[in-house]
């Protein structure tokens, strides 16, 4: 796949929100919401249902107009009103809509004929990237879930946006469909595309994001790289076979951790302490310093851990 470069303007960042508010009547969906993408990134947004995300959405695209607070896209303020610069914007927010009895090729001609020109062969580009060439005559109602998904993507990029913004992409692909999916995005995101992604399958949001922002309750309660954020949420489980172990052993790891962060994982003899994963030799050593020995010792990290961790009341 052949992915063209965007052009770059302003400050390094694709979207800025600076205190960002909407309600629908008495019910806050956005309680002041910060949030800032650099340019040429995989962005997860991710929360549980109701948190804001596709709100947030709305709000970029102008589906919606927010109460208060600013908008930055690309480098510059940002309003509705400024409809000229979605034509540098690709979205799929909640979903496709195309004409059902037309092919997918003419589906996104017309789509293409309403909006900014694109490059003569961009419709046939942009099918190819999303493996629906083949299928590319036959009408959308013949089309499964997975492969109405993909030509939404396939819409979102007639442009060649320079950003990308995606609300559950994955919806309803197969496994080899994911995999697609994640290695075009991840080819965009490589020639300078900035790619927003609000997503509630974590596993995938793990494999393909630079940087996560989880937002809950219509404010952001974290956000950094993905790196980081998973080194600093990182566990380590020891498994201890001998029965008569595992309290001396549990005793080891609450001196190197606070107590509420040593678990038993029910009564087959593995420990989990939650600290970073670079810490597992030192894990190792005081357990053997202690005459225990560890059968299993296992270090990870998790984006749902950390997830439940930070959105669970």
């Amino acid at each position: 796949m052949v992915v063209t470069a965007p052009s770059t303007s302003g400050d390094g960042v694709a979207i800025r929100l600076r205190g960002l508010t909407k309600s629908y009547g008495a019910r806050p969906a956005l309680r002041g919401l910060d949030l800032e993408v650099p340019r040429g990134t995989v962005y997860g947004f991710l929360g549980p249902n109701g948190a804001g995300k596709t709100t947030t959405m709305r709000v970029l695209t102008g589906l919606l107009r927010p109460d208060g607070g600013t908008v930055e896209l690309l480098g510059a303020p940002w309003t509705a009103a400024d409809r000229a610069r979605l034509h540098r914007v690709g979205a799929l927010v909640e979903g496709p809509a195309f004409y059902p009895y037309l092919g997918g090729r003419d589906n996104l001609r017309v789509l293409a004929s309403a909006g900014a020109s694109p490059r003569p062969d961009r419709v046939d580009e942009v099918l190819e990237f999303v493996d629906l060439a083949s299928r590319a005559a036959d009408p959308y109602r013949t089309y499964s879930l997975g492969m109405k998904q993909r030509l939404g993507v396939a819409a979102a990029l007639l442009n060649e946006p320079e950003l990308l913004l995606l609300d559950e992409p994955a919806n309803g692909l197969d496994p080899a469909g994911i995999v697609m999916m994640r290695d075009l995005l991840r080819g965009l995101a490589e020639a300078g595309t900035t790619v927003f992604v609000s997503s509630h399958i974590l596993p995938q949001v793990q494999q393909l994001a630079d940087r996560v922002g989880v937002i809950d309750q219509g404010r952001l309660v974290r956000e950094g790289p993905l790196d980081a954020l998973l080194a600093e949420s990182g566990r380590i489980r020891v498994r201890v076979d001998d029965p008569a172990s595992v309290g001396p052993a549990r005793a080891v790891l609450e001196r190197l951790a606070a107590a509420e962060q040593v678990h038993a994982e029910g009564d087959n003899g593995w420990l989990r302490v939650d600290i970073p994963p670079d810490r597992a030799a030192e894990v190792n050593r005081a357990l053997f310093e202690a005459g225990i020995v560890a059968s299993r010792l296992e270090a990870d990290s998790d984006l749902e851990q950390l997830f439940l961790s930070l959105t669970e009341s």
